[in-house]
């Protein structure tokens, strides 16, 4: 856990590593042995960024994966229940994810690390779905660029150059 302070609020960042790998890199003299971490933060309030770090060692790799995450991140427009408004897909190379709004008490339904950015991000109730390639980071990515898709009503509104108070029931 890490204390953040953004312009107006101090936030409580949490941080997780979801993978550390071993790569090396053949060259002429030799092989170059680095690590390679992936990780994701989030304020568990509508806030949440993936990060992706390499280094000579853990803790270096680690380190540049939490700058990475906090250059990343993104707002998710939450509901009362801490749920998403509406049915979202996000593609991202060759893996995509869907995620569904849930009602109160299903949980988190979700595998990989699609389960970490959601409940980092703050969502409790939802479903989602991973398709196609099983890469930890590209479907970490793909959930991201999914919950970026989620429209609020002022968006809706601004987009179809609308006032805010046609899109509510009298």
């Amino acid at each position: 856990m890490q204390k953040f302070k953004d312009s107006k609020n101090i936030y409580i960042w949490n941080e997780k590593v979801v993978q550390i790998k071993r790569v090396t890199k053949v060259c002429k003299g030799g092989k170059n042995l680095s690590f390679s971490a992936i990780v994701i933060i989030g304020n568990q309030n509508g806030k949440v960024g993936v990060g992706h770090g390499k280094a000579e060692d853990v803790s270096t790799s680690i380190a540049k994966g939490i700058m990475d995450a906090k250059k990343n991140i993104i707002n998710v427009p939450l509901t009362k229940t801490n749920t998403i408004k509406h049915i979202t897909i996000g593609n991202f190379g060759a893996c995509s994810t869907l995620l569904k709004p849930a009602s109160q008490g299903t949980g988190v339904i979700a595998g990989s690390s699609i389960r970490t950015v959601l409940e980092l991000a703050g969502i409790k109730n939802i479903l989602a779905k991973q398709l196609g390639s099983n890469n930890i980071l590209n479907n970490a990515r793909a959930t991201i660029l999914a919950l970026k898709k989620i429209k609020t009503l002022a968006n809706v509104a601004k987009e179809r150059n609308l006032p805010l108070e046609k899109f509510y029931f009298n």
